[in-house]
């Protein structure tokens, strides 16, 4: 049993460790971090390019801090404006800026775009079992309830709420 243990961990190293070495390459090479990516992904889908950050924040599922966090270092780059929504001024449309446009443009294909590709075209029973031993897996390490953010890296933080 010792042997398969130690091979389930290597297999989620393996996992962890790609998605580290894609974080650094993106932030590297285009200046930001993949959560960011996905924010602006998020807007670039909306209706009219554009959402709010209660939105933002529940898509990516992170608090409120770190998604206001996440919206201001894009909009201090230019990615994403700040527009007062029409007929009430109380509430802040986020939009994307064509400088966003043109940085999603560039970018490659995102390992989470890649493997939900891929598990959209395996048959329905084959992506339960896989979920099922994910499940299997928070669970003996217990942590279902520590925050679900879309990619974690080394970089972060990671605690429980």
């Amino acid at each position: 049993m010792a042997n398969i243990d130690n091979e389930i961990i290597i297999k989620i190293r393996q996992i962890v460790r790609s998605i580290n070495l894609e974080s650094k390459k993106i932030q590297k090479e285009y200046g930001v971090s993949i959560p960011q990516v996905l924010c602006l992904n998020y807007i670039r889908e909306a209706p009219n390019f554009q959402t709010t950050q209660k939105n933002i924040r529940t898509y990516l599922n992170l608090n409120a801090s770190t998604v206001t966090g996440i919206i201001n270092r894009l909009e201090k780059k230019g990615y994403i404006a700040r527009l007062p929504k029409l007929g009430d001024k109380r509430i802040t449309s986020i939009t994307l800026t064509s400088a966003g446009q043109n940085l999603l443009d560039k970018l490659p294909p995102l390992l989470q775009e890649q493997l939900s590709e891929k598990l959209n075209k395996l048959p329905v029973d084959r992506a339960e079992i896989i979920r099922a031993g994910l499940d299997e897996l928070i669970s003996i390490l217990n942590i279902e309830d520590l925050d679900a953010s879309p990619v974690l890296t080394a970089e972060e933080k990671i605690h429980q709420e």
